[in-house]
């Protein structure tokens, strides 16, 4: 049996003491990262400098002695390796060469021409494999098909997805096209990670809340499920974390549909919740909310052991609801795993 305790819990073990990592546990909130950042020049160039993404996924490693660490890139490197420009500006965010007809969807890259863009991550992801602690798990990751398509149509990130759910009404067809092709493409760039020594994988739906009815399932599972199954099928036993975040109760049921191995929970939804519904079909991750490391202090502390308690009848993989924020204090990751590790 593996003595690393992320792939003990996603394979259903109960552990005594949850394992713990971090969504964007490798950010800004940290100053080796704001170091590391202003040495590759922009945050397109640190994705893309092998070197320097498997330093700024170590830096926590070190800092914190997580249980995971978790490849530093960005969901949208796979879109625009199928050729859209992208760019980022600072202060809000991403931008990309949109995808809203069949002539630009035509003019897209085959999925297999992807890797030479790619092969940067992928030499991340290497010496990744070298140089983590061997207790360390490495998960790889890619965006779901419906969140990455969002930002192929629409140009940007926006609150409401209007020009992605505005072409999946107008214009079925090409829409379900990109999201085929999204995903066929995905399971090519997360076998690669697969092969270049990740093992584990997680898939982000960032935007998956805002699919509702016959949309979520089209859209937020079928994908997952066709993407995780294809995954299996050439890396047999690869264990899969899926994170539909704000799907609400399309969460319940989530793990079956797809295979994943785990759900991660955001928090809109609380830990008891997760357990009854969500924790009954397996390994769940989460749900801590990030604000709580900006403030820091005995609610930190208490809403920790709350998750830790919700969810200890169960496997479990401690982590946040979302991302760490840049504004969060160094100091309170620490009294966060202190508090999971010690009581």
């Amino acid at each position: 049996m593996t003595q690393k305790t992320i792939l003990r819990a996603l394979g259903g073990e109960i552990l005594p003491t949850p394992p713990i990592w971090m969504m964007r546990q490798a950010g800004r909130y940290l100053p080796e990262y704001r170091a590391t950042r202003a040495q590759a020049g922009d945050f397109l160039s640190l994705c893309y400098s092998p070197d320097l993404a498997a330093e700024v996924t170590l830096q926590p490693i070190r800092r914190y002695g997580f249980d995971a660490a978790i490849l530093f890139a960005d969901i949208l490197l796979l879109p625009q390796a199928l050729g859209p420009k992208l760019w980022f500006v600072e202060g809000e965010g991403p931008r990309m060469e949109t995808v809203t007809t069949p002539q630009q969807l035509a003019g897209l890259r085959p999925k297999d021409d992807i890797h030479d863009t790619l092969d940067p991550i992928y030499e991340t992801v290497r010496i990744l494999a070298r140089e983590l602690p061997r207790a360390t798990t490495l998960i790889g990751f890619a965006g779901s098909p419906w969140t990455v398509a969002t930002y192929m149509i629409g140009g940007r990130g926006s609150k409401d997805q209007a020009a992605a759910h505005k072409l999946k009404e107008t214009d079925r067809a090409t829409f379900s096209a990109l999201i085929d092709l999204i995903a066929d493409a995905t399971v090519e760039y997360l076998s690669m990670q697969v092969q270049a020594g990740a093992e584990v994988v997680k898939l982000f739906d960032s935007w998956a809340g805002s699919l509702k009815g016959d949309d979520f399932t089209e859209f937020a599972v079928k994908p997952a499920a066709k993407i995780i199954a294809a995954l299996k099928a050439r890396h047999p036993g690869m264990p899969v974390i899926a994170f539909p975040r704000e799907a609400g109760q399309g969460y319940v049921g989530f793990a079956k549909a797809t295979a994943a191995d785990c759900v991660a929970l955001d928090n809109s939804v609380s830990p008891e919740w997760g357990a009854a519904n969500v924790q009954v079909d397996g390994c769940v991750q989460g749900n801590l909310a990030p604000e709580h490391l900006v403030t820091g202090g005995p609610a930190l502390v208490a809403a920790t052991r709350h998750v830790v308690q919700a969810f200890r009848k169960g496997p479990h993989i401690f982590n946040l609801g979302h991302g760490i924020t840049p504004d969060a204090n160094p100091a309170h990751v620490q009294l966060m795993i202190d508090t999971v590790r010690g009581g």
